[in-house]
């Protein structure tokens, strides 16, 4: 019974540091976008230009995502995360100091270098640190902390920069993600993994999977269409995302007439109904056993209140609902997607499927807003909504074939 108890106490601090860790490095999905408005006007950037910062960080973070995978296994997952929480810190610094976009840039690229490593380290760590019956606790709350990390960075950073100024904003962002990092280097005796041990584990595995002795290729994974069907999913799903979180303030306004800094408060609004949604979700997908069904109603909801946005005429006291309602749809079908890319995923190639996968939604959040920045600039705010409404509708295919090739798969 004590040992019980000492090993669930043990799975909660380790979920509360890993999940405080994902959260910040969500956090910072959005100090960025949520200083448009003050960058653009200090440094006379067009909407483009500031679209190509997010391009940039999400570019950036995509390549370090499938590289640090491997640096993981080879040094383990402490040292990865402290140097990811560190980078993020120091990007934050950079964007303060900022002197023109050069300095915006190198503080994208740096953001993304750090932001690349979470994926690779929590997953390790959730996987090799967490009992098995705690493990689906850990994945939700992993999800759950990554929406509230959205929700609370466009009030933090907003807030401050009315009050103090942007520069102000993205320092307090820098001392933030500063005592993240003196939280899990003060408990870094609970976030050590064995790198021998899961060596002997992954070649033990590769041997029961094929006892002849002759392997396939590393790459054979990549001819499964599956596979590439949910990396569409993915690039789609965020492309849509990012968008709306990077300009629906300023399309708001120019709409609407909503302050930009109350349309900064409806992505929170954005970010919290998502991470109601992803709770209902994943207990829904338990129930109903129904993936495809469960992504194309919520994909149909959001496109409707994406068309309703784009059509100038609803009542301002119904925006903040139609917000709520997109995040609430797109987090109720995330832990169905995520059941699609495991029925998807052969055995014995798990993280290379997972990497590929994820990729793509680090493509997604990079073209995305690049390509919205040239409407905004050309001054159709509507054609955000619009766009955001035709990417979600591309999923849907993407889902029906992903259940037909799956279902063809196990036949």
């Amino acid at each position: 019974m004590t040992v019980t108890l000492s090993r669930r106490a043990s799975d909660v601090r380790v979920i509360a540091l890993i999940s405080l860790a994902h959260g910040s490095s969500h956090f910072f999905h959005l100090i960025l976008p949520s200083m448009f408005p003050w960058l653009k006007d200090a440094f006379a950037l067009s909407y483009a230009e500031l679209g190509l910062l997010m391009s940039i960080f999400f570019v950036v973070s995509c390549v370090a995502q499938a590289s640090s995978g491997f640096l993981v296994d080879r040094i383990g997952a402490r040292p990865v995360l402290f140097a990811g929480v560190g980078l993020l810190a120091l990007a934050a610094l950079t964007y303060s100091q900022s002197n023109g976009y050069a300095m915006l840039i190198l503080g994208a690229v740096i953001a993304g270098c750090g932001n690349g490593i979470f994926h690779p380290v929590d997953f390790t760590l959730i996987n090799h640190k967490v009992s098995p019956p705690n493990l689906p606790y850990a994945y939700s709350m992993h999800g759950v902390t990554g929406y509230l990390g959205w929700a609370a960075a466009p009030a933090f950073m907003v807030g401050i920069a009315e009050l103090s100024g942007w520069r102000i904003a993205f320092l307090s962002a820098a001392v933030l993600e500063a005592c993240v990092l003196f939280i899990l280097w003060i408990n870094r005796s609970k976030l050590i993994d064995n790198v021998q041990e899961r060596r002997a584990e992954s070649q033990a595995s590769a041997q029961a999977a094929n006892p002849s002795g002759f392997p396939d290729s590393a790459f054979a994974f990549l001819k499964l269409p599956a596979v590439w069907l949910c990396w569409m999913f993915f690039f789609f799903s965020m492309a849509a995302t990012s968008s709306l979180q990077s300009f629906a303030p300023t399309a708001l306004f120019e709409i609407y007439g909503v302050a930009i800094s109350v349309g900064s408060y409806f992505i929170t609004l954005l970010a919290l109904g998502s991470a109601a949604g992803v709770l209902f979700g994943g207990y829904l997908a338990a129930k109903l056993k129904a993936p495809q069904k469960i992504v194309s109603s919520c994909l149909s909801l959001t496109i409707l209140m994406s068309l309703l946005l784009a059509g100038g005429s609803t009542p301002m006291d119904l925006i903040p609902i139609l917000f709520c309602i997109i995040g609430f749809g797109y987090g109720v079908l995330a832990p169905s997607r995520d059941l699609l890319v495991k029925q998807v995923t052969p055995q014995g190639v798990s993280g290379r499927v997972y990497g590929i996968v994820y990729s793509g939604i680090d493509l997604g959040a990079a073209v995305g807003p690049f390509i919205f920045g040239f409407f905004m600039d050309a001054g159709l705010p509507k054609a955000l909504f619009i766009g955001i409404a035709l990417f979600q509708l591309m999923i849907i295919p993407t889902v029906l074939k992903v259940t037909s090739k799956t279902r063809a798969q196990v036949a």
